[in-house]
């Protein structure tokens, strides 16, 4: 499972890596050691993500039926990130390394644009061995934005349009098994995983720090997209956070018809392309498998003409995916993106001819399309002559026909060590498909099967204890790389904060209860502030009593003229009105006397 990297290919990815614990350190706790564990592979070719449309009429054959484009070239290059604590510094009792996080991402490349498509993010719950102090930043939230910003800044390619997408649903653990059984673990709910999620891919937008900012730099535009099948706009606001910005950075609703590359090029992919050619598919997508079940429902001349029968809208596919099982029976799904879209001329008016595509082992270019003849270069007369005369094509039956004899001596081949063409890097860090650059590559470069495996044996371990997860987690850094020592250590140099500030809540580990502690201390401090300074002076209700009690009986014991069964007693000031004025002392009686007049 280890790479076979040379010597000078290992500096060289180490340093690579220099820029990614920069940028951590400076989101985490100051004077706590951390490591850093990044495993990646080379880009290699996928599956399309998004079906091909039928060619336009112009495009036809002969034939009626309908066929399909050539889907476009994609590169998939997985990208994997743990964190790790030293527990015996914080627990007595334990010895060695425990893993506390970890983030997949895939990076989809063609040659219209990237989208890095954040697979799995999850945690384990042994952060709270650090005993942060309240108020701090949650760790997960920090890392995980921080490593999605990294992403994209080493990913950026100046023509070409970028896609942070993912999609939330609540689970009690994706990475970590058993890690539920750890009472240190926070689990969000559906609606608090949302928004937990939007606070994350907020900070692309808004975050102040110059990771962030780095991030934003050189793009036309950056907007957010949030969908939530089966709620309404008004519903869907409350997951999005509360800055004065956020009507000119979110938008209540889908980009599918902004990132894609078939309605850009309408003399390529015609005018009328179907619903099922815009909506992009990913491993473990909940809407991936709604889409399978109608691809598998529908023949395939319905699909090339008009595409599917039910759903003939994009509006129409996100309503029915509100009743699906992964956004129904009391839980949330929530769509997330974030575009960046680069200054114009941003998309190809027209796909790149194929002759021109280098394949990335190789440095010569890929064969004529089937569709246009292949005419000879020396020749300019060869479609006008027959390319054949009966004297050439005796010539050539008889040298197929006569087969050459092997003389002479047999001289052996060196033996080659398979194990040193394992991982093969490809020659072209840049090609119009994808953009594979050193300082976004991680510390292990595996091939695609050395990272599966170890991404599978991460699934198959224990973190339920800490001895066990200790344990494990030491059995899965060694086995990933064979016995080889890696790792980024590095320390936090973020200054505690004593309270947390409107991004910081909320998130993380601690997202529900964060927010609703800060909205409860909102509340009591607006109080004070609503009183006025007459109020002040003016006894309440139910303490009326206590307060002024000794003034009260006072004053009750100069009211020897009136009932006092019959009136209530007058207030403080009430009293000092009619002191002054000297009008109110026999209001009783004066009551009385006013009705007598009136029969008259």
């Amino acid at each position: 499972m280890a790479s076979s990297r040379q010597p000078r290919d290992r500096e060289r990815v180490a340093g690579a890596n220099v820029l990614l614990v920069e940028e951590l350190s400076k989101v985490l706790p100051k004077d706590t050691k951390f490591e850093a564990y990044h495993l990646s592979t080379p880009p290699t070719v996928t599956d399309a993500l998004c079906n091909p449309p039928a060619q336009p009429k112009a495009c036809k054959t002969e034939s009626r039926e309908p066929r399909p484009t050539k889907p476009l070239k994609t590169y998939c290059e997985k990208q994997f990130l743990a964190i790790s604590i030293d527990a015996a510094k914080h627990e007595p009792v334990a010895h060695g390394r425990v893993l506390v996080l970890g983030l997949e991402v895939y990076i989809y490349t063609t040659s219209f644009s990237t989208i890095i498509f954040v697979s799995k993010a999850d945690s384990t719950g042994y952060l709270n061995l650090l005993n942060l102090p309240k108020g701090t930043p949650s760790p997960i939230r920090e890392v995980t934005a921080v490593f999605i910003s990294f992403l994209v800044t080493t990913r950026r390619r100046p023509t070409k349009q970028l896609v942070v997408n993912l999609f939330a649903r609540s689970q009690s653990q994706y990475l970590f098994p058993g890690s539920v059984k750890n009472s240190g673990k926070h689990i969000l709910d559906d609606r608090g995983l949302v928004k937990w999620w939007c606070r994350v891919l907020n900070s692309l937008l808004e975050g102040s720090s110059d990771t962030f900012i780095r991030a934003r730099k050189g793009w036309n535009r950056i907007h957010g997209y949030l969908v939530v099948p089966g709620l309404d706009d008004h519903e869907m606001r409350f997951f999005l956070p509360r800055p004065n910005t956020i009507a000119t950075n979110w938008t209540l609703g889908h980009p599918l018809e902004r990132i894609s590359p078939y309605l850009v090029d309408p003399a390529t992919y015609g005018q009328n392309v179907p619903p099922r050619c815009l909506i992009p598919t990913y491993p473990d997508d909940p809407k991936a498998r709604f889409v399978e079940e109608l691809e598998e429902s529908t023949p395939m001349r319905v699909k090339l003409s008009s595409g599917w029968r039910t759903p003939k809208t994009l509006d129409q596919f996100w309503e029915m995916m509100a009743f699906r099982q992964e956004c129904s029976s009391g839980r949330l799904t929530g769509f997330i993106w974030v575009v960046f879209d680069p200054s114009p001329p941003a998309r190809p008016t027209a796909r790149p001819s194929a002759a021109t595509i280098l394949t990335p082992n190789a440095s010569f270019s890929v064969p004529n399309d089937p569709t246009t003849p292949a005419t000879s270069q020396e020749d300019p007369t060869a479609l006008a002559t027959p390319s054949s005369t009966p004297s050439k094509r005796a010539a050539q039956a008889s040298r197929t026909s006569t087969k050459k004899t092997l003389k002479g001596r047999i001289v052996p081949r060196r033996p080659q060590i398979k194990t040193h063409n394992r991982i093969k890097f490809p020659e072209r860090i840049e090609t119009p498909h994808y953009f594979w650059p050193e300082t976004g590559r991680g510390q292990v470069v595996l091939d695609e099967s050395g990272y599966n495996r170890a991404v599978e044996l991460l699934l198959r371990l224990e973190f339920a204890k800490l001895d066990s997860a200790i344990a494990n987690t030491a059995r899965w850094i060694n086995e990933v790389n064979v016995g080889t020592e890696w790792g980024l250590e590095f320390v936090g140099t973020r200054d505690p904060t004593a309270e947390p500030t409107s991004q910081d809540c909320g998130g993380g580990s601690g997202g529900g209860a964060g927010g609703i502690n800060n909205l409860s201390g909102m509340v009591r401090k607006k109080r004070p502030a609503e009183d006025s300074p007459a109020d002040g002076d003016r006894p309440q209700a139910a303490p009326a009593v206590n307060t002024l009690g000794a003034g009260l009986v006072r004053k009750k014991a100069k009211l020897t003229m009136t009932d006092e069964d019959s009136a209530p007693p007058p207030a403080p000031q009430q009293e000092e009105i009619a002191a002054a004025a000297n009008v109110n002392v026999l209001g009783s009686g004066l009551v009385r006397k006013k009705a007598k007049p009136s029969e008259t």
